[in-house]
């Protein structure tokens, strides 16, 4: 089984592609809370790398596995680089294989989106990546192709933890007149740190693991973060493959 977490779609496309090529099954690893057996079975984990770090809800995840797979492997969609995140993550759970897989930029809330052609560019080379990921899961090759980048620990250990401690605050995100009540924001969240009250979504944690799910998936660009977004545009995958 091959698990996923996604914000905007780029994971979750790499975890389908994963399950089509390897004859596997993938599912959403968000709101898997009760411990799961994966006992001589094919363990595949796929998510982003958020500040050169691993999601808290993968490691929340991690927590819910018991016993020993008989292959398990990860990958990793980033931007650029993963720093340390992977040899964190085999920390706490050993790996028989791992990779990163360059894939467009989803984060709105601190830059502007990457233009067309450099999109996919990223995706046209994904798709060349999966296929020499797929043939080594299937052969069960032991496999290190991780991009950690310049200054891995500086940025896998204090920039992360400054992502952590402070960039994932909600509070900069607002809802505008725009807004037309269909509460996709509130069903998609990860965090479950949006409610809808009187038919507008409210931000009720201070803290959510800022996949940028509400912001790049509302129907009519209600959502904002700060003023720097207003004039940036929104992404998901499954808009490159209309």
């Amino acid at each position: 089984m091959i698990y996923y977490f996604s914000g905007t779609g780029n994971s979750k496309w790499i975890a389908e592609e994963m399950a089509r090529r390897t004859e596997d099954e993938c599912k959403s690893l968000s709101g898997e809370k009760t411990l799961r057996s994966i006992e001589d079975e094919v363990l595949g984990l796929v998510f982003p790398i958020y500040a050169w770090g691993v999601p808290e809800v993968v490691l929340d995840f991690i927590k819910t596995i018991q016993g020993k797979p008989s292959y398990t492997y990860a990958i990793a969609t980033c931007g650029e680089e993963a720093g340390y995140a992977m040899k964190s993550l085999q920390k706490k759970l050993p790996l028989d294989a791992c990779y990163t897989v360059v894939m467009p930029n989803n984060y709105v809330v601190g830059s502007n989106l990457e233009p067309e052609d450099s999109i996919r560019k990223k995706i046209t080379k994904a798709k060349e990546d999966l296929f020499h990921m797929a043939d080594e899961v299937k052969n069960r090759r032991k496999v290190v192709k991780v991009e950690e980048g310049t200054f891995p620990l500086l940025k896998s250990t204090l920039i992360h933890f400054g992502f952590n401690l402070a960039a994932r605050t909600t509070k900069p995100f607002y809802v505008t007149d725009a807004c037309i009540s269909c509460g996709q924001c509130a069903r998609d969240c990860p965090a479950e740190a949006i409610e809808m009250r009187e038919g507008k979504p409210v931000y009720v944690k201070n803290k959510c693991y800022m996949c940028t799910s509400c912001i790049n998936k509302c129907p009519v660009e209600a959502i904002q973060y700060g003023k720097g977004t207003e004039k940036r545009g929104r992404y998901q995958f499954r808009d490159l493959t209309l």
